[in-house]
């Protein structure tokens, strides 16, 4: 049973073995995070989790997130948990070494085929101990805004029989659920020293379908239309216009999901509106607008282009 009362950074400085420094690092969705530098140049991230995060809805259990960051480092694409904190949810991880990524950074080309990459190896890496369908998150973001008296961003509820659309056309030809991140905002990828992409943060982790990460980098990133097939083809190893369209229905989804998520957190765990909600449903809803919408249906079912 995790102990409240447990003091993190004097838990870290009794394994260290003498003081530390640490710095406060924003940006950890509701857990702490925190770099922890130590004597002999050691250094490493803290990561506190917060269970009020799972009780919003905006994350894993911690224990579930525990383990499923544990999995992804043995994938070598997570950082390595360097020590589990006794009487707390909370890890001592691998501070990896590179360039932390913002949305310009992840619309970079040359980057691509590293994040694809980094996406396939994760994918390939041993299974997390829960399943994902954001679908199902969608609805259950939905149920708690409805409980619990939250504004769902103008324009939301009208295009969710479009979702349904998507959700029936992906169902056509389903790809294998695989380890997936299913949240990965830029600031989760890190170009490392060594050359790769490194993906970091596995709240929202758990074994989904593949091109729901490349939808999700695409959302996250603000990708122009050019660079939605460039990445689906590196990671899928050249064109498929179903295998594309997979990518681009779920790019929308991710969105709209999205944008609940921030009025979700703005309503629990924050306070005012968030006015990214908006702005993440008027991008879905362009994208639902747009002529291209239909053909993109038709593609992820497998119909053949006349």
């Amino acid at each position: 049973m995790p102990d409240p009362s447990a003091d993190p950074i004097a838990l870290i400085t009794a394994w260290a073995g003498g003081p530390v420094t640490i710095t406060e690092i924003e940006g950890g969705r509701g857990h702490r995070v925190a770099r922890v530098e130590a004597g002999g140049g050691r250094r490493w991230l803290l990561r506190v989790l917060d269970p009020g995060v799972a009780a919003a809805g905006l994350g894993l259990e911690p224990e579930t997130e525990i383990a499923n960051t544990r999995q992804a480092a043995v994938s070598g694409v997570g950082p390595q948990v360097v020590h589990r904190l006794a009487g707390l949810p909370a890890l001592l991880l691998e501070d990896i070494e590179g360039r932390a990524l913002d949305a310009a950074a992840v619309r970079e080309p040359d980057l691509i085929p590293g994040i694809a990459r980094a996406c396939r190896r994760l994918h390939a890496g041993p299974a997390f101990a829960n399943d994902f369908s954001i679908f199902a998150e969608l609805e259950g973001l939905l149920g708690l805004c409805r409980r619990r008296g939250l504004p769902v961003p103008d324009g939301h509820a009208d295009r969710l029989p479009a979702v349904a659309d998507i959700e029936r056309a992906l169902a056509h030809w389903p790809l294998p659920a695989v380890p997936c991140h299913n949240g990965l905002l830029p600031q989760t990828l890190i170009a490392a020293d060594g050359g790769e992409v490194r993906i970091t943060d596995y709240r929202l982790s758990g074994n989904h379908d593949p091109a729901f990460d490349l939808g999700d980098v695409a959302a996250e990133a603000d990708y122009p239309a050019d660079l939605v097939p460039m990445l689906a083809g590196a990671y899928f190893g050249g064109p498929d216009r179903r295998l594309f369209a997979r990518v681009a229905l779920y790019r929308i989804v991710s969105d709209l999901v999205c944008a609940l998520r921030s009025a979700v957190r703005h309503g629990l765990l924050v306070g005012p509106a968030d006015p990214r909600a908006g702005e993440r449903t008027r991008r879905a809803v362009r994208h639902l607008d747009d002529p291209a919408f239909g053909r993109l249906i038709d593609d992820a079912r497998g119909l053949p282009s006349f």
